[in-house]
This record gives structure tokens, C-alpha cells and sequence, in this order.
């Protein structure tokens, strides 16, 4: 296992525990803080070669990032933690409510699928080969033009800026390890053993990365789950429209 990088906000209260997506660092959790720190104890970590955790050779699977997650949990004490995740943060945290339903308290996972079809994997050997010969700083501009809406990159340049660093700041092995193991995302079949009570959050103008209508019937398989969608927001929900997101899952986790 690696030593992953965490962060810890909150001094009492649950746990909850977000997971990044691809090219993300903990960083893009930054505004959902302030609306969880006064009731709960925060924590957000980096999957493997992002951000602050340091890479491997490829290849990833979904079952070692979920690894990696239940390591942190176990360095840090944590018996057992709500648990959202975003893109690829999602499908691992859909994986660890599966394989650890003991460790998940209730789940929450955003803007993400459960199973890699071949009209979106379709993208995916495009910008592995782009990212093998010429690094991630090809990829940096259309990553963030297709992760905002357009209404939302005009207004908030400076949002962009951060996330386009964040982007950077990925190694060339953790993004080609993570795209690898998000190309062998496999879990529909299993997602009616999730026992953890379940949100899906989608973003309402999330065209690819976790639409709408496709969570809702992930939703649909989880028994006793939910979906909601965050208005104007696109893939990156919980950055376009973080009040919005907030209130939604705020909600979830305080509800008796």
C-alpha cells in the first residue's frame, strides 16, 4: 500500500470521507468544509499518483484504489466513515460500500457511473495516448472546457485557473494508472449488495461523466437509494454549484 495524502477538518462528530476523481486533488473539496467541519470530522485524501500521493507503475485497478482507502481508514483509526466520491472518486466509493459494507456509514456517490460502456470508454484511449507521449499538458484545456458549463467557465475564470493547476499537479503514472483502472469499471451487477443508506448526486447538465437519467437508474438498483440532482452544475457539481451541492448532501448526512 502507499502512504496516501489526507487532509483532516473537524474535531468531533461521524466521520466523512471524500474521494477525488482522476486528475483531482483533495483541493476540489475545499467547499464543502465549511458546511460539514462544525458536525463531523472531514476527511479528504488523494487517490494514488494525484495530488499529494505518490504514483506506481500502472497498472490500477478499482479494487486497489478501494485498497488504498481502506489502508487510510485503518492508519487513521476509522472504523467506519460515510464515505462520497466524485467521477472515479464515485465508482470507488461504490466499490468499498460493496466489498466493506461494515466501514460505510451512508454513501454518497456523485457525477459518476458503475459501469464503463463503449460510447464513453470510447474517449478514454485518445487521451491515454496523448497523456503516454506528450504528459497531462495536452489534455489540461479540453479536461476543464468538458468538466464546467459554458455559463460557468465565463463567470469564474479564476475558478478555472485553480482547477487547471489541480490538473497539473497529476503525475503522468497516477492519471494513466486511474484512467486504466476507471476503463475496467465493472459493477452494476453488484450494486444491489450495497447495504449503506445511498444518495446518488448527479449534476443536471452532466452530459457524460454521470448524467442525470443514468444515475437515477444506478439509483434504481441500489435498494432503498435515491438520486437527486444538483441545478445548475455540470460534471463538477460540487465546485459549479457547491450551495446547491452542499444543502443536498448536508441533508443526507444529517437526516435521522
Amino acid at each position: 500500500m502507499i502512504d496516501s495524502h489526507y487532509r483532516i477538518d473537524g474535531e468531533d462528530g461521524p466521520w466523512v470521507t471524500f474521494v477525488t476523481g482522476i486528475a483531482n486533488d483533495l483541493s476540489m473539496w475545499d467547499g464543502q468544509v465549511p458546511a460539514l467541519e462544525r458536525d463531523f470530522r472531514v476527511l479528504r485524501c488523494d487517490l494514488r499518483g494525484q495530488g499529494g500521493s505518490p504514483a506506481t507503475e500502472a497498472p490500477y485497478t478499482i479494487d486497489l484504489l478501494v485498497q488504498d482507502l481502506i489502508a487510510l481508514w485503518d492508519r487513521l483509526g476509522i472504523a467506519s466513515s460515510h464515505l462520497a466520491g466524485l467521477g472515479l472518486g464515485g465508482a470507488i466509493a461504490q466499490a468499498a460500500a460493496i466489498e466493506h459494507p461494515e466501514r460505510v456509514g451512508r454513501l454518497a456517490p456523485c457525477c459518476c457511473r458503475a459501469q464503463i460502456v463503449p460510447e464513453f470508454a470510447a474517449m478514454w484511449p485518445e487521451l491515454i495516448a496523448t497523456v503516454k507521449a506528450n504528459g497531462l499538458e495536452p489534455i489540461v484545456e479540453p479536461t476543464v472546457q468538458r468538466w464546467f458549463s459554458d455559463e460557468f467557465k465565463t463567470k469564474n475564470p479564476g475558478v478555472l485557473d485553480a482547477v487547471r493547476r489541480m490538473i497539473r499537479g497529476t503525475s503522468v503514472q497516477g492519471y494513466l494508472g486511474c484512467a486504466g483502472a476507471f476503463m475496467g469499471l465493472a459493477l452494476e451487477d453488484r450494486l444491489h449488495r450495497i447495504k449503506a443508506r445511498t444518495l446518488y448526486v448527479s449534476g443536471a447538465q452532466d452530459q457524460r461523466g454521470g448524467p442525470p437519467a443514468l444515475m437515477a437508474g444506478l439509483a434504481a438498483k441500489v435498494p432503498g437509494a435515491r438520486h437527486v440532482s444538483v441545478p445548475d452544475a455540470a460534471h463538477i457539481a460540487n465546485i459549479e454549484n457547491s450551495a446547491g451541492f452542499n444543502r443536498v448532501l448536508a441533508d443526507f448526512l444529517r437526516e435521522k
